[in-house]
């Protein structure tokens, strides 16, 4: 969720609850070693002990395909004490893939094992190393393939989008796939697509098998998503006004001002499909792109400087 979901979005995500953990958005790495300051400008908890401001864990994942620059950018984010390292074998993005990164690695299952097995070897044991892999890149016919090359290469689990990158984001997901990647391997294996609902989040796991969910789209259209699976009450869009003041300090606080407004149509054109006051509030603000005039539309008055919307 490149783009969307990132360290703004996870405070306020985290902060309604619900989550356990959180998976950073993909930090590319291509052929150099990056300086420390590029893994916290895109991951800021790691200056914060790893967590988000509600003491939610978060992962910072890498994506790339060089073995031996994967180990040693892993290495060095590991100095900076992250909750675990993620591996990115599931971006369906044409141009990540055009690139040798994301879910065309999928065809490659002797490289996928290399990737996995030089990060693992590359940073302390107590460092958990993750990956999330799609179903295949066509076709789902190497799929075991590459969940065994995960899992050989020293993964501690591993999370699965049931869709080929073929299929990108187009329902159904094959949920019932998983279930076969699960009863192949030893490691923890989690769920994920198309899960909007807590209907959709029980069929996930009764179907998959699995024991716990992976939620990306779904939690950003209903940031109550996770703690009404918990069977906890949600909150209602008049609790979440709250939450997207913070996450427009925080944004106005991070974010161009050109880019701003962008960010949050971002989120309301998402939330539109949970709630009806996301569309009414998109439509007040979809033909400005000034900050000043977008944030007086949506909220009336100033929102409130991002350290103190850190701090509350």
């Amino acid at each position: 969720m490149e783009g969307l979901l990132d360290h703004s979005l996870r405070d306020v995500l985290t902060r309604v609850g619900g989550v356990e953990l959180c998976v950073s958005e993909f930090i590319r790495v291509t052929d150099q070693l990056l300086p420390a300051r590029v893994f916290t400008r895109i991951v800021p908890e790691l200056l914060a002990g790893g967590r988000t401001a509600a003491g939610v864990p978060v992962r910072a994942q890498l994506l790339g395909s060089d073995p031996v620059c994967l180990a040693e950018n892993a290495a060095r984010l590991a100095e900076l004490s992250p909750a675990g390292i993620d591996l990115n074998f599931g971006c369906p993005a044409p141009t990540v893939n055009r690139h040798r990164g994301g879910a065309v690695l999928l065809d490659e299952p002797e490289l996928v094992h290399a990737i996995v097995a030089a990060v693992r070897r590359a940073v302390p044991a107590g460092v958990p190393v993750t990956a999330k892999m799609r179903l295949g890149h066509l076709d789902a016919s190497r799929m075991l393939e590459c969940a065994h090359a995960i899992a050989d290469g020293g993964a501690a689990e591993l999370v699965v989008h049931a869709r080929t990158k073929a299929e990108g984001y187009r329902p159904p997901a094959h949920w019932h796939r998983i279930a076969e990647i699960r009863a192949a391997l030893a490691l923890p294996v989690v769920a994920n697509g198309e899960v909007w609902t807590v209907h959709d989040a029980r069929r996930c796991l009764a179907e998959s098998g699995c024991d716990a969910l992976m939620l990306g789209r779904g939690m950003v259209a209903d940031p109550g998503l996770a703690r009404a699976i918990r069977g906890e009450p949600a909150p209602d869009w008049d609790a979440l006004l709250p939450e997207l003041r913070r996450f427009w300090a925080s944004v106005g606080a991070r974010v161009e001002p050109r880019h701003r407004a962008g960010r949050l149509k971002q989120w309301l054109g998402l939330m539109r499909r949970r709630f009806p006051e996301a569309g009414d509030a998109f439509a007040r603000i979809r033909e400005t792109n000034d900050a000043r005039r977008v944030e007086a539309l949506m909220f009336g008055e100033p929102a409130p400087a991002a350290a103190d919307a850190v701090a509350a």
